[in-house]
């Protein structure tokens, strides 16, 4: 039988539940099929990508307006019966006021958290000055409140995948995201043990997200132990689906071989799966 359907106040409240101990991983489908497939494996929450959906839509990262974005999430909402954390981007803006009209537009898909980042969409300067940053957090921080629904509200810095990788910066933005009101705070691209515990001792007691995009080493208890509280993987399982394709289709058009197909799922296998939700 299919999986009960939660409403959207019972997702975000059972979202918010999960951030206040533990850890838990958040996987990113790309799609409705694959993000019933994550569900359908027991995991508690997923998280858009906005570069696995790009590479589905054959853009890159970034590229995907604002208006089939919303309808994504829309689409992956109401498709699952968990919640969904949406990949907001920077909020498809520069100023504050803009973010929190759209920050607005993002909860009335019916998802159960966002984030927000602080580096702009094309352009030369990987990141915002630091007041603007912390203005555009606030103003995200306000759009939620006024809403009255509850998203988790998760703060990005992205120094580290923006080419400015320096802890110190990181750890005062982090500080100063906490303290505005983020509920979970996000550095992508740090992977030693020092960078992630330096990360979560600074930001007082509050959730921390590590994104485990590679084969860095660490298990799920791994992070645990180091404070993290939830774990997601961006775009990672996009492009394992993406080098299986490519791999496959090579091989076919390379040297004329069909070695690839074996072993693979069968047809039926997701037929049965999909027709049980």
């Amino acid at each position: 039988m299919p999986p009960a359907q939660l409403s959207a106040a019972e997702k975000r409240k059972a979202f918010a539940d999960l951030h206040k101990s533990g850890c838990f991983v958040i996987p990113n489908p790309w799609s409705v099929g694959s993000a019933r497939y994550l569900q359908g494996l027991g995991f508690k929450a997923i998280a858009s990508t906005s570069s696995g959906y790009a590479h589905s839509r054959g853009l890159p990262d970034g590229a995907v307006p604002l208006e089939e974005v919303l309808a994504h999430y829309r689409e992956l909402a109401a498709a699952t019966g968990i919640p969904l954390n949406a990949d907001f981007e920077n909020g498809f803006a520069d100023d504050p006021d803009t973010v929190a009209a759209n920050v607005a537009r993002c909860i009335d898909t019916g998802v159960a958290g966002l984030s927000i980042e602080d580096s702009p969409q094309h352009s030369e300067f990987p990141l915002y000055d630091f007041e603007l940053a912390l203005s555009r957090v606030k103003a995200a921080r306000a759009a939620i409140d006024r809403s009255g629904s509850g998203v988790v509200f998760t703060a990005r810095t992205e120094g580290f995948i923006r080419g400015r990788p320096d802890i110190d910066e990181t750890i005062r933005r982090l500080k100063a995201f906490a303290d505005a009101g983020a509920d979970c705070l996000y550095s992508p691209g740090i992977k030693t043990r020092e960078h992630i515990a330096a990360t979560v001792k600074a930001v007082g007691g509050k959730a921390v997200n590590f994104l485990n995009s590679g084969a860095f080493g660490f298990t799920v208890g791994d992070l645990a132990a180091l404070g993290v509280r939830r774990i997601s993987v961006g775009g990672a399982l996009a492009r394992v689906a993406m080098h299986g394709f490519i791999a496959a289709a090579a091989q076919i058009a390379k040297e004329g071989k069909f070695d690839a197909f074996a072993g693979i799922v069968s047809n039926a296998e997701l037929n049965r799966f999909f027709g049980e939700r």
